[in-house]
């Protein structure tokens, strides 16, 4: 039953964003039989893979109680209401516990229609999964007070650098299609060991066919058509400082550099698996080539991929946009 939950979509939602989050939309499968509401939701809570303890059922009856329980229209259902096949239920997750993200969410810049963000690693673009709170979005939406606000593409959740939302629901289809349709010109450094090879046969163009299962952590790069397309721009050696700094943080490396990429496709994990497959795995990161547990995460050594720019002409004014965001924390001053 956990798998219809899900996030909401249309042009109406009947309850407003609470505490950065939207309610949940979820459909009664169709061919099933009609379902009293809180059997519905009570398979549902039950299912769910990471759920709050407290999520019990004198929890369930407390959103009937207060009208957190409609159907799209705004009807607002009772325990013993009958939801039908195709009919979607809203109402308000309960997230389970999560571990707290120890980043600050650095503002760029603000404008009436745009908010741009470092986005530091470990915080989730959007809530998915066990990251529901801890994330950019829910984040920003309760701390700015900004229910509008919705990511107009997203990024990893262990990379970090720009990150740009919408605050408007006007302008919201007009700059998430800037992203989907290629027209956002995007630059990321990533921190790998210095291949002489690499650095000096710059600019060279990686073409991919990758796939990713869902549910599975890792993705692959198979025989097929390029679905995934980025080059790399150049390669430069660590200054002395930079490598100290980083073996504080890794212990003892090779020699590192930074690599310039420019990804034209937005593939799950594309800057990932190309450099794992150039044989330059990114610094720091927890599943290429080793899935690492999530009890070996440490949140106080990221994965060393960051975005550093977005440039687009913005489909509003019509002039070229920048973005950029510092270079992260130690390396910051280069």
């Amino acid at each position: 039953m956990s798998d219809r939950l899900v996030h909401p979509r249309g042009p109406h939602v009947p309850l407003p964003v609470r505490n950065g989050l939207t309610a949940t939309r979820a459909r009664l499968p169709d061919n099933s039989d009609p379902i009293s509401a809180a059997n519905f939701l009570n398979e549902l809570i039950s299912s769910q893979r990471h759920r709050h303890p407290d999520d019990n059922e004198s929890a369930l009856l407390e959103r009937f109680q207060a009208g957190q329980v409609r159907l799209r229209n705004g009807t607002i259902l009772a325990p013993e209401s009958l939801v039908s096949a195709g009919q979607d239920v809203f109402f308000y997750r309960t997230p389970a516990p999560e571990t707290p993200v120890p980043y600050d969410i650095e503002i760029l810049h603000r404008d009436n229609d745009l908010l741009v963000v470092d986005k530091p690693p470990y915080l989730a673009t959007m809530p998915r999964g066990r990251h529901i709170t801890e994330t950019v979005t829910v984040r920003l939406r309760r701390d700015l007070d900004l229910p509008d606000l919705v990511p107009a593409h997203r990024l990893d959740r262990l990379t970090s650098g720009v990150l740009m939302f919408t605050l408007r629901k006007e302008v919201r289809g007009a700059y998430q299609s800037l992203f989907a349709q290629r027209k956002v010109a995007k630059a990321y450094e990533a921190i790998a060991t210095l291949d002489p090879d690499l650095a000096s046969s710059t600019p060279v163009d990686w073409a991919s066919q990758m796939t990713k299962q869902p549910g599975d952590i890792q993705g692959h790069i198979v025989e097929g058509e390029p679905n995934a397309f980025t080059q790399l721009v150049d390669v430069a050696p660590l200054s002395q400082a930079e490598q100290l700094a980083l073996e504080q943080l890794h212990g003892p490396l090779p020699p590192q550099a930074r690599y310039l990429l420019h990804p034209e496709t937005g593939r799950t994990h594309q800057l990932r698996l190309h450099m794992w497959a150039a044989g330059v795995p990114i610094l720091g990161d927890p599943v290429y080539p080793r899935i690492y547990s999530v009890e070996e995460e440490d949140m106080s050594v990221p994965m060393h991929l960051r975005a550093r720019s977005l440039s687009f002409i913005d489909p509003l004014s019509g002039l070229l946009r920048e973005f950029w965001a510092p270079r992260q924390g130690h390396l910051s001053s280069n």
